[in-house]
């Protein structure tokens, strides 16, 4: 009878890449790696670093390739289980990777092209940071939770939700402390702000989610 050999020699690849990632993010930009980790709970770190912010950021830079290589895989763990068997791994993490790529590029660029016609750039830019820091700082915690559900705790469905509803609940909190900051604009402006959550906030995520049930 023959065995059929499991190999996790890319993942193992990729998640000590990660490590690699975030360790240089934090070498080269110590006291900002330092506030980074209290994001959630601390408003300092938006407030403070927002105000230096480039399109090109070095620190995002690092981090937001590590949310794409850690998102990327989290997807293999979601797939097997709620949609079927990967006989390509190398192949379904590529096009994940381009596509997960694509979708925040092209969201990010139209988010700060409106804010550019409207002339409201300082607030979106403030707000693609937010967000922006909320994503990669879920990218960093995926590096753990990949070990863990690669070489320790067999991923099943059950744990995958909770772990989808912790992203949500981040990106829910992204768009909360949003909504406090600019309240007196957002209220006057409550039509706009719901057909921008809609639109590029709720429909791209749906997007890809059909793109990732398709997958062949």
């Amino acid at each position: 009878m023959l065995r059929e050999i499991i190999s996790n020699e890319i993942f193992t690849v990729l998640l000590v890449l990660c490590l690699v990632l975030v360790a240089t993010a934090k070498v080269l930009y110590t006291k900002r790696f330092h506030d980074f980790t209290y994001v959630l709970g601390n408003f300092r770190y938006l407030k403070v670093y927002s105000r230096d912010s480039k399109i090109i950021d070095g620190f995002d830079a690092i981090l937001f390739i590590n949310l794409l290589i850690s998102s990327s895989i989290f997807s293999v763990f979601l797939y097997k289980n709620f949609v079927s068997e990967i006989e390509d791994i190398a192949t379904f993490l590529i096009k994940v990777f381009i596509g997960i790529t694509i979708l925040i590029l092209t969201k990010t660029s139209i988010e700060r092209l409106l804010g550019s016609l409207f002339n409201i750039e300082s607030i979106m830019d403030f707000y693609v940071f937010q967000k922006t820091s909320y994503k990669i700082f879920f990218g960093v915690l995926l590096i753990p939770i990949n070990f863990i559900l690669l070489f320790s705790v067999t991923p099943s469905p059950i744990i995958l939700q909770m772990l989808v509803i912790v992203f949500i609940l981040i990106n829910c909190i992204s768009i909360i402390v949003s909504y406090k900051t600019y309240q007196s604009l957002i209220k006057s402006n409550l039509f706009y702000f719901i057909l921008y959550l809609c639109t590029l906030e709720i429909s791209p995520y749906l997007v890809l989610y059909k793109l990732f049930i398709d997958y062949s």
